[in-house]
Order: structure tokens, then C-alpha cells, then sequence
């Protein structure tokens, strides 16, 4: 009786887990770890336009999420500087293993390579200034329990950087409209949107707006 008092007790004190709402919206399947070739995406020369955007500097940390090969990775090190520090973030094992050893063939000494969840991208809080987020958002299954985590890795006055096609989800796109209400939703605002020279792909910048919403009070935006 007992131990079987014990149990019970044990059991009252585990939290329950957040309940956060699904996306009314198509979710992109994950095609895979390479968005093209660099050199094609280098000869476009969004990295560089992106990181400018952006208002990346010498010192500042940022976090690549869903780095895949690292693309953006081995262009913000140079950018951030020995002082700097870069979070290469991805889901897939193989995937961040691939990058930790191109990392260390690179002699990338600023980067750090970390595996992530898909709900949970596992950032240590308030350490970065710039969180990228570049094709992939319309990857992501959990929208709002990503986002509602995410958040908290930013520093005061950080920004998530956002880089997506302008069509709908199903087409690994997410238009600009949903974006910035999905976003509103866990309490960061959109405080700059710039259309990327030479498609379809745009810029747009988000800074913490607010305390963090309890996930019950998260509405869902009608896609």
C-alpha cells in the first residue's frame, strides 16, 4: 500500500505537456538536406543579400536552423568572425553528421553543429542575435510549438530571420500574410519584409513582441 501511495505520488507531480494547435495549413514534405547546387545559389548571390539584410556583424551569434549541408553555416562564419559563434541546427543524424565533419575539414572553429527536434529546435535561451531560418519553415510540422521554443533562444533585441518562396505550402513556399500571423501568434512581429533580387524568395525579420503566450491561448491562422 505504501509504495503504491508513492507511485501515485510520483505520478500527481509530472506537468502535463502543452498542448499547442495543428496548422491549418498544408505542411511541406522534407525533400532533403540540399536546396541546390552552391555554386547555382552562389551565382544568385541571396547568401550574400540575405546575410546583408540581415545586419550580420563581426561578434554577433547566430543559429542556422535546418542547416542541412551548411550553405548558410560556412558563409555567416566568415561573417561573425573568431569572436562570432554560429548553431548549425538540423533534425536528420546523418545529416549533422555530414556537416560536423565538413565543419572540421573546413577548419570552421566558431561552428557548432547540434541535433534538433521537429517540434523543438533545443537552442540555449536568450544567446543569439540572429536566428535563420532559410527554406524551410513550411517544413515544419508543429509551427507554433517550433516558433513558441525558438523564441526564447533570441537575445534582447534579436531577430528571427525568415527566408521562404512567396506561394502556397504545398509548393515549399509560404506566403508573407500567413507567415507574419503564425509568428504574431507566439508573440513575435514582423519588423521588416524585403523581397530577395532575382525570384520568388523573401526576406522578413521578426523581434519578440511581447511575453511568451501560454500554448493555450495560441489560435491557429486559417491558411
Amino acid at each position: 500500500m505504501v509504495a503504491a501511495a508513492l507511485l501515485l505520488a510520483s505520478c500527481r507531480q509530472v506537468p502535463d505537456e502543452p498542448r499547442f494547435p495543428t496548422a491549418h495549413r498544408d505542411v511541406a514534405p522534407i525533400v532533403g538536406d540540399s536546396f541546390s547546387t552552391e555554386d547555382a545559389r552562389d551565382r544568385l548571390g541571396e547568401a550574400e543579400e540575405v546575410i546583408q539584410l540581415a545586419g550580420v556583424a563581426p561578434g554577433m551569434s547566430v543559429a542556422d536552423i535546418g542547416a542541412g549541408e551548411g550553405y548558410y553555416t560556412t558563409r555567416l562564419a566568415p561573417v561573425v568572425g573568431r569572436q562570432g559563434r554560429v548553431l548549425a541546427e538540423d533534425i536528420v543524424r546523418q545529416v549533422t553528421d555530414r556537416l560536423a565533419q565538413r565543419v572540421q575539414r573546413e577548419s570552421l572553429d566558431n561552428v557548432a553543429v547540434k541535433l534538433g527536434d521537429p517540434d523543438d529546435p533545443k537552442l540555449p535561451p536568450r544567446s543569439f542575435d540572429r536566428i535563420f531560418l532559410v527554406h524551410v519553415y513550411h517544413e515544419v510540422e508543429s509551427p507554433y510549438e517550433f516558433m513558441w521554443r525558438l523564441r526564447d533562444g533570441l537575445k534582447d533585441g534579436g531577430e528571427v530571420i525568415v527566408v521562404d518562396a512567396d506561394r502556397p505550402p504545398r509548393r515549399h513556399g509560404m506566403p508573407p500574410r500567413l507567415l507574419q500571423c503564425e509568428f504574431e501568434s507566439v508573440g513575435l512581429k514582423m519588423v521588416r519584409l524585403e523581397q530577395i533580387t532575382g525570384g520568388e524568395a523573401y526576406f522578413a525579420a521578426f523581434r519578440i513582441d511581447g511575453p511568451r503566450p501560454e500554448p493555450s491561448q495560441i489560435k491557429a491562422c486559417r491558411g
